[in-house]
């Protein structure tokens, strides 16, 4: 088997302070780093997301410019291409990361996989240039982004393991339930620890 590692989201806007902070979020960012280091030998490539939102106009509706955001479709202005707010949370080692991957480009986007990377490519390409077949799952926000991803990862046919323990999500319980939903769509849902 070989492995990706799929760091997502770990930005400055979803973790505490950003303009979508989530509890947990600056946790998550130095486990991640933290493991990545003591684990980087078990993959075949790193690959890291970032939203990079369009700075003007409301990004397909994704920014609730001109009403409240419902959080559910509609959110406040985040992840601002060359922002502050869009860069990697400082406790994510970007050393560790082999491939950057922009996402949410004047669009709504949830998932890596609808990302490219610097030079086009996408997320399964990347993946099929090393032959992955298995990825492991970290990052921002659970119930959200994380969800996305692993649910395209398990339909673009790999195997998918969650890190439990490397999550933070928007509440408790949609993250719970996001769990619930990605384990019974065949992911693996367990702390890095196990």
């Amino acid at each position: 088997m070989t492995r990706a590692l799929l760091i997502i989201d770990v930005q400055n806007d979803f973790t505490e302070g950003g303009a979508l902070g989530v509890e947990g979020g600056a946790a998550v960012a130095a486990a991640v780093t933290a493991y990545a280091r003591s684990h980087r030998h078990e993959y075949a490539v790193v690959i890291a997301s970032r939203d990079w939102h369009d700075a003007d106009g409301d990004n397909g509706g994704h920014f609730a410019r001109d009403a409240a955001p419902d959080y559910a479709v509609t959110w406040p202005v985040h992840c601002v291409a060359g922002t502050a707010g869009a860069d990697y949370h400082p406790a994510i080692d970007q050393a560790l990361i082999d491939v950057h991957v922009r996402k949410g480009q004047g669009v709504p986007a949830y998932s890596i996989f609808e990302g490219t990377a610097d030079d086009g490519r996408s997320v399964p390409e990347l993946l099929d240039d090393v032959a992955v077949d298995e990825v492991d799952v970290v990052g921002i926000a659970t119930d959200y982004c994380v969800r996305a991803s692993a649910l395209d990862a398990l339909a673009a046919g790999r195997r998918v393991r969650v890190l439990s323990d490397l999550v933070a999500g928007v509440a408790p319980g949609s993250s719970a339930a996001a769990l619930a939903e990605l384990a019974a769509a065949g992911a693996r849902v367990e702390p890095a620890a196990s």
